[in-house]
């Protein structure tokens, strides 16, 4: 579909774009996703029917934008939040022609990696809704709708919502990237593991970890982490700690909240060892799925680390 072109018919017609290939019905979401009785009660709402001002960007794209919603597409939107900070890869997957302020005509389209190409996925704005609420990701900010758009492309790219409902976080990052991707196990971590992590932050890689999934999936433990699960690696520094140094991993949850309760968490005393204006540049004290760890902790908790970029 040329989106240009499609987007350039609707507004001489006066219409809004409705996509026969991806239509807003049941198919669209996939027959086992929901009881039958519920997938009947989903509705399509366009962003203008649901907010007066909407926007697809809101003072610039974050992973903070993102709250999971009820599909289990926790590996994609992992490797989405990675995308976020690093704006490189962002402006391939999110092309900046398009928005609800000029030449609105209920047309979008999202860019992924598939066999070797960028392959262009037009939409409508229609989003499925279940008792008034997101059927899939929701944006934290009510007006703002690229992460609904992208992942209504993604979905449409996999062949439906229901497709999105478990998958590989290493997959979502090559489809998000083009590039390649590498993943250590941490049950047998390499020994410079931490040099590693560093490394890949400070050379802008994209990162993301999961938990093991032999216990039931998006079961919380107690300690605040969340099993069968993926989350974005947001950050790998080495700080100043008592008298000597300490390795931490930042992370985030999909879910926009739920974090690890255990040391360097938002609310531990380690941070009191910490000189205040470090404190003050990485600490961010609020329940919004981010958190702080130590790398040895890390290894105990989560089961693989995933990191991409565009070379080895």
């Amino acid at each position: 579909q040329d989106f240009s072109r499609l987007r350039a018919f609707c507004l001489s017609q006066g219409l809004l774009f409705e996509d026969a290939t991806f239509p807003a019905h049941v198919s669209s979401i996939g027959p086992n996703l929901l009881p039958e009785d519920t997938l009947r009660r989903i509705q399509w709402k366009r962003p203008t029917e649901l907010q007066r001002n909407p926007y697809l960007i809101v003072d610039g794209v974050s992973r903070f934008d993102i709250i999971q919603g009820e599909i289990g597409d926790c590996w994609m939107l992992a490797a989405l939040g990675s995308l976020t900070l690093r704006k490189q890869f962002l402006e391939n997957v999110l092309p900046k022609d398009q928005g609800f302020q000029d030449d609105y005509a209920g047309i979008f389209h999202f860019r992924f990696w598939q066999s070797g190409d960028w392959v262009d996925v037009v939409i409508d704005d229609r989003l499925p809704f279940l008792n008034g609420r997101y059927l899939s990701v929701q944006p934290r900010t009510s007006n703002e709708f690229w992460p609904s758009l992208l992942e209504k492309a993604y979905a449409k790219l996999r062949g439906s919502y229901q497709n999105l409902h478990g998958g590989y976080l290493s997959d979502a990052l090559v489809d998000l990237t083009g590039g390649v991707q590498v993943q250590f196990s941490l049950k047998d971590p390499p020994p410079d593991l931490e040099e590693i992590l560093k490394a890949a932050d400070k050379s802008h890689c994209l990162m993301g970890c999961s938990t093991s999934s032999q216990l039931k999936r998006n079961i919380e433990l107690r300690n605040g982490i969340v099993q069968g699960h993926a989350y974005t690696v947001t950050g790998a520094v080495k700080i100043r700690y008592k008298n000597g140094w300490k390795h931490i991993i930042r992370i985030w949850n999909p879910w926009g909240h739920g974090e690890w309760k255990g040391p360097w968490s938002d609310n531990s005393p380690q941070w009191d060892y910490v000189e205040p204006k470090y404190r003050e540049a990485l600490l961010r004290n609020k329940d919004d799925g981010e958190f702080w760890m130590s790398c040895k902790n890390f290894q105990e908790q989560f089961s693989r680390l995933y990191i991409c970029n565009r070379t080895p």
